[in-house]
C-alpha cells in the first residue's frame, strides 16, 4: 500500500491516471496534455506501474497503458476496512 500511496502523492500522476480512466493511452498520447519532458512523463508512469495502478501492453512499437481497476477495487477495499475498524473502535 505505501508504493500506492506515494504513487497517488503526485498530482501529475493523479492526472495520468484520470487521462487513463477515459481510455488507454500511449506514453506519447499522454505526454501531450503535460509541458514536461516525455523522460519525466516515462518517470511517472513507471511510478504508477510499480504500484500497480497501471497496466501496459506492447502493440507494435507501442507501449499502451491502461487504469488497473483491480488495483483501485483494493484501494476503495482498504479504506473501506479502515473506516469499518474506526467506527467499531468508536463503539467499544
Amino acid at each position: 500500500m505505501n508504493k500506492t500511496f506515494k504513487a497517488l502523492s503526485d498530482p501529475i500522476r493523479r492526472k495520468i491516471l484520470q487521462l487513463l480512466n477515459e481510455r488507454d493511452l500511449t506514453a506519447g498520447e499522454i505526454a501531450e496534455f503535460f509541458d514536461i519532458s516525455k523522460p519525466s512523463i516515462s518517470h511517472h508512469l513507471n511510478i504508477l506501474k510499480n504500484a500497480e495502478l497501471v497496466l501496459w501492453e506492447k502493440q507494435g512499437q507501442n507501449i499502451v497503458y491502461s487504469l488497473n481497476t483491480t488495483a483501485f477495487q483494493e484501494i476503495v477495499k482498504w479504506f473501506y476496512n479502515f473506516k469499518e475498524r474506526k467506527k467499531h473502535n468508536e463503539t467499544k
